[in-house]
This record gives structure tokens, C-alpha cells and sequence, in this order.
């Protein structure tokens, strides 16, 4: 729609009902203007109204594929309101396609991965376009990928992970060596997962990255607090292979050594 000057800074205008496929609200409808900041940028949405505004849990929020059936889509979670299914965008999602320079950006990783030295990540997070990113980011960094599209999911497949390790005699990291999860999520958050992973005897070895838009001091000391290996800002990601690759040499060297 065009930009607007808030506070002395330019800032992008996006009509959201048009940009959803749905229809704009009847002419003379007094309209606003939510202002969102994503991964470091701010964008601006009209809407036709604000009813109401709520506090949520990350406990609270479902997955939209509980719903809806898919996860390729601008819904990233859905709460239940007063008996009413509320959808919740995926804002990284239609930054990314409303302007590629300024959403986070898929960068190829230097790090390199010497043949039969393939690592494995864990990702998770609610974005499916976020997911994407950091799949391909890793992959080209020579990573095998598995994902989870919340920590819920992903606490549940290193429960499964764990039987099997212990079914066939062999340590966790023979497994999966990394760990690297967004913070806000449905059902389970970044803080509680990684919490989980460092209490548990079996999972506890495991490098655990932090990496979200969220990430300033207090995020940064919390995170650290329920035992982050590392966190990293979402728009950071050409350096989340290295960082990963390098976290795994230190815990790999760390249980040689006794």
C-alpha cells in the first residue's frame, strides 16, 4: 500500500486482509495499523479493527496442522478463545514473502563437512518457512536434518531416540549431535525443551542452540539459565552451521578426555 513515517523511521504499509486472499472491509470502515517488528524488521499491517487483546501462553497454542491439516500455510498456531478457533499468523512467513530483503535470510553456510563426517540436527520450530531455511541452511553444510514443529513433537522423538539407543547398546550422540530449536512455539517452548534435554541423564550430552528473533539480555541470560550451549539471532544464520559443527567437536573432545 505504500509506507508511512512513525517516530522517524519508514516503515512498509501492508493491507493483510488483500495480502490473505480475503475481502478488504466495506468503504468508510474506519481502519488501524498494527506495526509488528520480525527478525529485526518492522513492517506494518492494516486492519479492520482490534476487538480485543490477549495474553497467551505458549502452552495454550496448538499447531495449525491440528486444525487445519497442513503446516505449509500463513497460520502458525490456533487457541481456542471463548469456544472459538483463533488463528495465529506465521509473521516470519509473510515477511519473507512480502519482501525477501528484508525477512531472514538463507545464506550458504562455509562451514565444510569432510565425507563420512556427516553430522545430524534436530530443528525445530513452528515456522515452516523458517524451517526450510535452516533445513537447506544445514544441509549445505553437510548436516543430516530431522524436524519438529514444536518442542512437544521434539521431546517426543528424543524419547524415541532414547529407547532405541538403549535397545541397541549404543550412546545418544551416535545417533543425533545437535539440537537446534526456536524459542515461542506451541505446546511446548525452546526453554523448556532445552531444559529437558540438559536434565535428563541420557540426553544431557547433547549441544543445544537457541536461535530466535527474541534473543536480548534477558532472553539471553533465561536461556543460558535452563543450559543453552549457544544462542543465536534468526537473522544470523550463516553462522548457526559453524557454530553447531563447533559445539560438537567441544563435547566430543570434552568426553574423550574423560
Amino acid at each position: 500500500m505504500g509506507t508511512f513515517i512513525s517516530r522517524s523511521k519508514v516503515i512498509p504499509l501492508v493491507d493483510l486482509a488483500m495480502r490473505l486472499g480475503k475481502q478488504r472491509p466495506s468503504e468508510g470502515i474506519h481502519s488501524l495499523a498494527i506495526v509488528t517488528e520480525v527478525n529485526n524488521a518492522t513492517m506494518a499491517y492494516v486492519v479492520s479493527g482490534v476487538n480485543r487483546i490477549h495474553r497467551l501462553a505458549w502452552g495454550q497454542i496448538e499447531p495449525a496442522g491440528t486444525i487445519l491439516g497442513t503446516s505449509e500455510s500463513s497460520v502458525t498456531g490456533i487457541v481456542k478463545i471463548e469456544d472459538r478457533n483463533v488463528l495465529i499468523l506465521d509473521m516470519e512467513r509473510l515477511l519473507s514473502e512480502l519482501n525477501p530483503d528484508l525477512a531472514m535470510k538463507e545464506e550458504i553456510a562455509e562451514t565444510k563437512v569432510e565425507p563420512g563426517a556427516r553430522h545430524t540436527a534436530l530443528i525445530v520450530d513452528d515456522s515452516f518457512s523458517i524451517r526450510n531455511i535452516l533445513v537447506n541452511n544445514l544441509e549445505n553444510a553437510g548436516f543430516n536434518v530431522t524436524t519438529a514443529s514444536d518442542g512437544r513433537e521434539a521431546w517426543r522423538w528424543l524419547e524415541e531416540l532414547k529407547d532405541r539407543s538403549q535397545r541397541e547398546g549404543r550412546p545418544i550422540d551416535a545417533y543425533l549431535q545437535v539440537v537446534i530449536s526456536d524459542i515461542e512455539m506451541p505446546q511446548m517452548d525452546g526453554y523448556s525443551l532445552c531444559q529437558s534435554i540438559k536434565r535428563d541423564s541420557l540426553l544431557q550430552t547433547l549441544p543445544v542452540i537457541l536461535f530466535s528473533s527474541l534473543i536480548q539480555e534477558k532472553q539471553r541470560h533465561k536461556g543460558f539459565s535452563v543450559g543453552a550451549d549457544a544462542q543465536i539471532t534468526k537473522p544470523e544464520t550463516g553462522i548457526l552451521a559453524q557454530r553447531a559443527k563447533e559445539l560438537i567437536e567441544a563435547y566430543r573432545s570434552k568426553s574423550a578426555a574423560g
